[in-house]
């Protein structure tokens, strides 16, 4: 069994919240944050599934990652 460390970021929107995995690209929802952790977490498994039925799990494998993530949210202003 392989084991990836991978990020999830999940925001707030009008109607449930949002979850993505920003290493992979995979997005997901759900009501409330835990269902929109475990909708990511089982849609992400289904690429990694089919990521390496494609024998692409070793690119996946050798992106940079670390223990130590953060995410925050900011604003830029333009003209």
């Amino acid at each position: 069994m392989k084991r990836y460390k991978l990020t999830a970021v999940i925001w707030k929107e009008r109607e449930g919240y949002v979850s993505k995995c920003p290493e992979l690209g995979v997005a997901s929802a759900g009501d409330n944050v835990e269902q929109a952790m475990g909708n990511l977490r089982e849609a992400v498994a289904l690429y990694l599934e089919n990521a390496e039925a494609l024998q692409m799990c070793d690119e996946i494998a050798e992106q940079p990652g670390s223990e130590e993530k953060y995410t925050a949210p900011f604003e830029v202003s333009i003209q």
